[in-house]
């Protein structure tokens, strides 16, 4: 979907991005990962052309990217930054209806999408079309800016700390409905944090970068049981190891024969709400049942604990 190749970006004599070649998945959700000043950002901003590159290419289905005016590769591709940078004088029907209007929809098919995407992301159209930024919470307004940036149907949304600026308790309830906005809409997002355990939740595969380069990329279970070098370890957490890991798995896939009596777990929760469930209760072991409540097996505190250790 996505082929970055060999890209870079300079400043004068420094280097802000240096060589990196990545290809992202589609329908794939890929974070980049790392502290302040590591590129990461650049790096994003080069797959829309916010940031024109020193050297390389960004191809997205073949195509590169560069042999189309800037403006235009805007449009076509989601872009939802920290503080969802609003209109304010727009109403949020305004705002969401933005790049569309842009691209010259009709107002019809134009009403139908900020509608749909107002109703997907729980804000109530009658109470809310008309309403200004200010008059929103801050959660409110960060769904209104990935509303926004996926209005025109984008294939591809690239996220820049989207959540940076929301208190843990919404943060996580918007991390969750991303994961079920990227599943609805099969949207391939690129997104950008500092926040390891937020790479490790939403992303299928993570960059890990440092002074312009990429570290590592790979599948979240690979960073924390092979690191690639000591910086990797470092970002992925020397004492949390374990716990993340443990994250990474659902019950229903370390489920094992038998039945159990006592809690009762879905098979959708990780290890890690699974021990916390036993710790918590006291329990020798916890039932895992499906969707609908049917019994899978049982989960005791050694067999998680067997999937937490790195390999």
């Amino acid at each position: 979907m996505i082929s970055i190749d060999n890209l870079s970006k300079q400043y004068g004599s420094t280097t802000v991005v240096d060589r990196v070649s990545l290809d992202i998945e589609r329908n794939s959700i890929t974070v980049i990962v790392g502290t302040s000043g590591s590129g990461k950002s650049t790096l994003l901003r080069m797959i829309n052309r916010l940031v024109e590159p020193s050297s390389g290419r960004v191809l997205i289905d073949g195509n590169d990217t560069a042999g189309e005016p800037a403006h235009l590769l805007r449009r076509r591709i989601g872009y939802a930054i920290q503080g969802n940078g609003l209109f304010p004088h727009r109403t949020v029907a305004e705002n969401i209806a933005t790049v569309p209007r842009l691209l010259g929809w009709d107002d019809t098919r134009l009403r139908a999408r900020v509608l749909q995407l107002l109703t997907v992301f729980q804000l109530d159209p009658a109470e809310f079309a008309g309403k200004f930024p200010h008059q929103l919470s801050g959660g409110q307004q960060q769904r209104v800016g990935v509303a926004r940036a996926l209005a025109a149907e984008p294939a591809v949304l690239l996220m820049d700390e989207p959540f940076g600026a929301l208190d843990p308790i919404i943060r996580a309830k918007a991390q969750d409905d991303l994961l079920d906005i990227q599943r609805r809409f099969a949207t391939t997002i690129v997104l950008v944090t500092h926040d390891m355990d937020e790479a490790f939740r939403l992303g299928s595969r993570v960059a890990v970068m440092s002074r312009g380069r990429v570290l590592q990329y790979d599948r979240p279970a690979v960073l924390i049981t092979r690191p690639a070098d000591p910086f990797v370890s470092q970002m992925t957490g020397l004492a949390d190891r374990a716990m993340r890991l443990l994250s990474l798995t659902t019950a229903g896939e370390a489920v094992i024969p038998g039945a159990a009596g006592g809690p009762v777990i879905a098979a959708s929760a990780s290890l890690r709400d699974a021990l916390s469930e036993l710790v918590w209760r006291g329990a020798e072991s916890v039932a895992v049942v499906d969707a609908d409540g049917a019994p899978l097996g049982r989960l005791t505190v050694a067999a998680i604990l067997a999937h937490g250790r790195p390999g």
